[in-house]
């Protein structure tokens, strides 16, 4: 029985038809009449775009597929999976009532316009029937940093794109950062109002060389301004990456940096917004003024140990903290607005409140290592977020541990006792932002925030340019 069967199935496959394909005149249909890549940059390739080929007619036929020009460009074509230009004849069989895929990329190759345009047809010949479709790319100009840099001392090979020398970026085309830019010991890179700073994965900037011993006096000056700010992203300009966290590393300030300040600048999409390492210096390692933080896949702002001083600061929509105060420091923010509603925004869980205060590590050894908590100063700042308590106090008692909260709504345990370290605070009443789902912190007519801080001279304006007379908390003034 098993042998009949056997030869049966046999029979049938070998009386199986085999399929013709009609170089006859035929109409496809597409997906889409026109691809339209979404802005990159000369030299780095586009996303993949999907184009689907229908054949509608009730008989299978064959169409020639071909690019008109690949000048300007290296459009790169996949047919059901296999390349276009590795193909033995570009003929391609569609079956009656069925599609094939196409898979198109394109790297614009260099050119002297600050922006341009790079257009080409696909072209499609069935039986002397011709069909196209367009395929268009904005691309722009850049100025690359890439890695160039390999430093050897025995176990040690680092690779880094170097400025050695005081450094000015200007905002006349896109600067790209591919792995890590490292500004000197006693160098400053200087980046000037409207620069856009675009960085791959895991990209970053690091302000002192930490592979040094004596890694003193770097710095990054930011200069925007407020109608024309800097911008540190990713790489990707899709709609999808928009919002998408974790797309570069972060701003490293190291051990020995000096004398940093970042105004009216956006940080946005990475892992880490800004680092300031630990420093041995009275004055502020770091102010900040002006600038927004939003979605970080860890942390908007991690300093350790170190010394910053921050006023008309907004961080927003972090995996982790906001705000990481570690291993002790001295800390001013004036005018703040911190508010972390990342579970809605990326649909994962936050675990982690807003703010952290800190006073201690572990050492390697197991041991615990006390470092003091100066202070953390927040005055006129609003800390909210989507968890029931939004900051963390983890202190050692052998150890300073001082903070204050001046005139701040704030969002706390409600079992916290409130000691003199709360001023004039509002403890648990939601903010009530303008919209906050699309990322406007600026306050409604019904915040409670409104005329609710206390008058400062030094910060009379706000982050958007508006007077303050009875000031608002927060970074906004309504």
């Amino acid at each position: 029985m098993r042998y009949f069967l056997l030869l049966s199935i046999l029979l049938i496959i070998s009386c199986k038809k085999d399929i013709n394909f009609e170089n006859q005149y035929a109409s496809l249909k597409f997906s889409n009449d026109t691809i339209i890549f979404d802005t990159t940059f000369q030299s780095i390739g586009t996303s993949t775009q999907t184009l689907t080929v229908y054949n509608d007619n009730d008989f299978n036929i064959i169409t020639n597929i071909s690019l008109s020009t690949n000048e300007n460009g290296s459009f790169r074509i996949n047919v059901d999976g296999i390349p276009l230009n590795e193909m033995e004849n570009t003929n391609v069989n569609i079956k009656s009532n069925d599609s094939i895929f196409i898979f198109l990329e394109v790297t614009p190759s260099e050119n002297n316009m600050n922006s341009f345009l790079i257009t080409n047809v696909l072209n499609f010949n069935t039986g002397g029937k011709n069909q196209d479709v367009k395929l268009v790319c904005p691309g722009k100009n850049a100025i690359f940093h890439i890695l160039h840099e390999n430093f050897i001392n025995d176990s040690i090979s680092y690779k880094y794109y170097s400025i050695s020398e005081n450094t000015t970026w200007t905002n006349e085309l896109p600067h790209v950062v591919y792995g890590q830019v490292v500004v000197e010991p006693g160098v400053t890179l200087t980046i000037e109002e409207g620069t856009n700073i675009y960085f791959y994965s895991n990209s970053g900037i690091i302000v002192g060389n930490p592979i040094y011993s004596n890694n003193f006096g770097s710095s990054l000056i930011v200069n925007g301004s407020l109608n024309n700010k800097v911008i540190f992203q990713g790489i990707r300009f899709e709609e999808w990456y928009e919002d998408s966290p974790g797309q570069w590393n972060k701003i490293w300030i190291t051990p020995g940096s000096v004398n940093n300040y970042i105004t009216n600048a956006v940080i946005k999409n990475g892992n880490i917004g800004i680092h300031v390492d630990t420093v041995g210096n009275n004055s502020p390692t770091l102010i900040l003024d002006n600038t927004i933080i939003q979605n970080m896949s860890n942390i908007g702002l991690l300093a350790q140990g170190s010394n910053v001083d921050a006023h008309n600061l907004v961080i927003r929509d972090c995996g982790q903290y906001l705000v990481a105060l570690n291993i002790g420091g001295n800390y001013n923010f004036t005018h703040c607005t911190f508010a972390n509603y990342w579970s809605y925004y990326q649909n994962r869980n936050r675990n982690t409140p807003s703010i952290l205060l800190n006073n201690y590590y572990e050492g390697a050894d197991g041991n615990i290592y006390i470092r003091n908590l100066e202070s953390a100063n927040f005055t006129n700042c609003i800390i909210y977020g989507t968890l029931s308590t939004e900051i963390s106090f983890q202190e050692n008692n052998s150890g300073n541990f001082n903070y204050n909260f001046q005139n701040c709504l704030i969002k706390l345990d409600p079992n916290t006792n409130l000691t003199n370290n709360y001023l004039d605070c509002i403890i648990n009443k939601d903010p009530i932002f303008v919209d906050f789902e699309e990322g406007d912190l600026s306050l409604d007519e019904l915040s409670p925030a409104i005329n609710s801080g206390v008058l400062l001279n030094d910060y009379l304006i706000d982050i958007n340019g508006n007077t303050r007379v009875n000031p608002d908390i927060g970074a906004y003034e309504r």
